[in-house]
């Protein structure tokens, strides 16, 4: 399947379920550059949720996501904003004018990218002395809960490769995506009701949906799990904020 059809009918539980990322993000952007009048690719941009951030640090901020489902959401969401322009392109094709943006930033999605390709489309829009933002909430994997979150999805999904498609720390891919890059590491504790759990795990791409053999199996062993671990009917997973942050 295409990678740009993965989300075709989870643009509203996306929205709803994906969480926020670590306060310090914010000012690790204002400190980066990233602010008033800054011209911002974000690739992948979903739901508008990171370019969200970007909007309220005043920015201006093209949204490329090739997932109608996801930018007609993103469009829904951010109506307010006049800055926000919404783009029916992909990583490695944005159509995007050259030199055009000062800053691209990529948040849960480098991982769907051919690389080189995108890496070529990089060096084609950004201004010279830009800089690209790769970010991700990245759940701790050595939490018992991750682990038999990660077994529910093995057993179930066939797609699963891994969270965030198997792209981990420091990942070769990423840093040979990089000429040169800092790395930053906040931590980012996520709570969930009941509600919201389930919602986050259906939001993945490689989630079961409703007509899916196993559906009704596959909710209960997620129902199972937050009993499992929630305190007070809430259930903090174990997760972190990860920002790269450099050229190419």
């Amino acid at each position: 399947m295409d990678n740009t059809q993965k989300f075709d009918g989870k643009a509203v539980v996306y929205a709803k379920a994906r969480p926020g990322y670590a306060n310090e993000l914010v000012g690790l952007l204002s400190d980066s550059g990233v602010g008033k009048d800054s011209f911002v690719a974000d690739i992948g941009s979903g739901t508008g949720i990171f370019s969200n951030v970007l909007l309220d640090l005043g920015c201006h901020v093209y949204g490329v996501e090739p997932n109608e489902d996801m930018r007609k959401e993103s469009e829904k969401k951010l109506a307010q904003f006049t800055t926000f322009h919404p783009v029916n392109g992909a990583a490695e094709n944005t159509t995007l004018p050259d030199k055009s943006v000062d800053f691209i930033t990529v948040a849960q999605a480098f991982h769907w990218f051919h690389t080189e390709r995108f890496k070529l489309e990089c060096k084609r829009i950004i201004k010279e002395n830009g800089k690209v933002i790769l970010i991700w909430n990245s759940r701790i994997m050595e939490s018992p809960m991750v682990k038999e979150n990660e077994q529910i999805f093995r057993r179930f999904c066939l797609d699963f490769k891994g969270f965030s498609g198997g792209i981990g720390y420091m990942d070769e891919s990423i840093q040979n995506f990089f000429n040169n890059f800092t790395v930053y590491r906040f931590p980012n504790n996520l709570p969930f009701d009941k509600s919201k759990f389930i919602e986050r795990n259906l939001s993945a791409s490689y989630s079961l949906k409703e007509n899916d053999a196993q559906y009704e199996l596959y909710l209960t062993e997620l129902n199972n799990l937050f009993d499992k671990y929630a305190v007070d009917g809430m259930l903090l997973m174990p997760n972190e904020t990860i920002v790269y942050i450099g050229e190419v």
